[in-house]
């Protein structure tokens, strides 16, 4: 148990509401909500589905908002789950114009049984 900076109250640091709202150490999920001292960043990991090794690209974004629903236009655009079945329909979901950042990316290798 600890007990938080801001208003003296006890409470556990492994708690789920704590894993869930983040928040420094020594700071109550009650109090990370009400301050929004919470600040880390929103990573989402999206990995291509072509050759040997897929390409991954890791991306920021500002909101845990932008995060999902990127993540949800992009698994309805690249037919994430779904086979084939996502080229079937007559309209695309838009997946671009939320604010994001590129941290990472690995090009996978398109080379295909030894062929050039």
């Amino acid at each position: 148990m600890r007990e938080c900076v801001h208003c003296d109250v006890q409470f556990n640091p492994n708690s789920s509401a704590k894993k869930r709202v983040g928040g420094k150490i020594n700071e109550c999920p009650d109090c990370v909500e009400e301050l929004g001292t919470e600040t880390a960043v929103k990573y989402l990991g999206l990995q291509a589905g072509d050759g040997k090794t897929a390409g991954i690209s890791i991306v920021a974004f500002e909101s845990d908002d932008d995060r999902q629903a990127y993540s949800k236009a992009w698994k309805a655009v690249t037919g994430f789950h779904k086979g084939k079945s996502c080229h079937l329909s007559g309209s695309q979901t838009t997946i671009g114009s939320r604010p994001m950042r590129h941290v990472a990316y690995n090009a996978g290798n398109s080379n295909h049984k030894g062929k050039a």
